[in-house]
């Protein structure tokens, strides 16, 4: 069977050799050929799809959208949000908010915002601004009732009108993407233009990897002399000035640690702290004697709970990283290690409690994949996690109506009923709002 099948196809592509033939050159050809590569120097016209509309019947090119937005500034009738109230509050600073500001958003500059913020912005803030073309954030309802408890933290005399429960200690909880780092920016912002003395993590993940770490034999934890220094910089950023006016009240010695990469200190094991040094005088010793970063950022814990001339809160990013194993890993056997969890990080291990009786609020970022955590959570209040929601529809409607402001939605499809959509869509998701609305049809 088998000889007649070869015997058959021999005498097909005898009789019909182009078949064969053109077979073969046309998959050679194919399978071969180079792809297309326009000269630069040469005008190349792109006929687009019948079935898809172009870019340029749906948004503007980039270029020509940053026209446009230069030329709607001078045009303040532009700046309508929804039902005709005004699109931007008329407040000049985050203190002055009130519930009528809520759905409107609070114009910002860059300036102001790297001033307030030295150590760096959120992620999401970030993209917000980069997207939009503009420096501004939404007022929310959750941002100003987390702002009120702690006003009432400081003056227990101003009413709660909703009889909610003041917290001390606030960790911000929620679904992803959903504004909390954004929120704990603007509270610190609120907070410093208060005359508050502000401890802002913006990236707590940073705690827990990179650098060196070494186990220190008196307190058992490890030491990051690295991340150390770099957080005694950007707390020394916006709070110079107070530091200055505060001296430490705490004269015990300092224990020195292994430095950056330099090891032990030969002839000294301690650094003694006399009377009258200030708090910003034992942030520049951490900063400049890689050996006592780390024992200084645990010093500046515990001498910051002691401050009362001026209120103090600590607000921590990222929160979340401080529950879970960090990147490094300890030595067991020759092929084997233990991976470090990050309460026996020497810095997170003084600063992950909330079982005080100081101002703290932690935010967790679910963009870190850290997963999920138990609801009790070790040294952290029960009730103190809160959730902070999504958009509501009433802020979703301005949010939209921001984005076709700045010409990131085409006015000619936008209708109450295709945000509605997306808002749907999206489930209120700020994030994949942002990028759906766009791409409205």
């Amino acid at each position: 069977m088998l000889c007649f099948l070869l015997r058959s196809a021999a005498s097909s592509s005898k009789t019909k050799p182009w078949k064969t033939s053109v077979t073969a050159i046309s998959s050679l050809n194919y399978s071969s050929k180079v792809p297309f590569k326009p000269d630069p120097k040469k005008p190349t016209s792109v006929t687009p799809s019948s079935s898809a509309p172009s870019a340029a019947d749906t948004l503007l090119d980039e270029q020509e959208r940053l026209r446009h937005l230069a030329a709607d500034e001078k045009d303040p009738s532009l700046d309508v949000g929804p039902n005709g109230r005004p699109l931007f509050t008329s407040a000049a600073s985050l203190s002055q908010f009130t519930r009528r500001d809520t759905c409107s958003y609070f114009k910002l500059t860059n300036e102001a915002l790297k001033t307030v913020l030295p150590e760096g912005l959120p992620t999401g803030m970030v993209k917000e601004f980069e997207d939009s073309k503009r420096t501004a954030l939404l007022v929310r309802q959750s941002f100003l009732d987390l702002r009120d408890n702690f006003r009432r933290v400081v003056d227990p005399t101003i009413g709660s009108s909703t009889g909610v429960k003041v917290r001390k200690q606030v960790v911000l909880d929620g679904p992803v993407s959903c504004g909390k780092s954004i929120a704990l920016a603007m509270l610190v912002q609120w907070a410093r233009e208060e005359g508050w003395l502000v401890f802002y993590v913006h990236r707590g993940k940073e705690w827990t990897q990179g650098g060196f770490f070494y186990k220190h034999p008196l307190t058992g934890l490890w030491d990051t002399p690295v991340q150390a220094e770099n957080v005694l910089k950007d707390f020394l950023k916006y709070n110079e000035s107070y530091l200055k006016q505060l001296p430490c009240q705490i004269l015990d010695p300092i224990p020195l640690g292994e430095g950056a990469g330099v090891g032990w200190l030969k002839d000294a094991d301690s650094l003694a702290i006399s009377e009258g040094t200030t708090l910003y005088e034992l942030v520049t010793t951490g900063i400049e004697q890689t050996h006592a970063a780390v024992a200084v950022v645990v010093r500046l814990r515990k001498e910051l709970s002691l401050v009362k001339d001026i209120p103090v809160l600590f607000a921590i990013d990222q929160y979340n990283n401080w529950f879970t194993f960090s990147e490094y890993e300890e030595p067991v056997t020759i092929r084997s290690c233990r991976p470090i969890h990050a309460r026996e990080l020497a810095m997170v291990n003084a600063f992950r409690p909330m079982k005080h009786d100081d101002m703290m609020v932690g935010a967790f970022s679910h963009s870190t994949a850290v997963g999920k955590l138990r609801k009790d959570l070790p040294d952290v209040p029960v009730d103190a996690r809160v959730t902070f929601p999504r958009y509501t529809l009433d802020e979703a409607e301005t949010v939209s109506h921001y984005y076709l402001r700045q010409r990131l939605i085409n006015r000619e499809v936008f209708s109450e009923e295709n945000w509605k959509k997306i808002y749907f869509l999206s489930n209120g998701n700020g994030t994949e709002m942002r990028g759906l609305l766009p791409f409205m049809r």
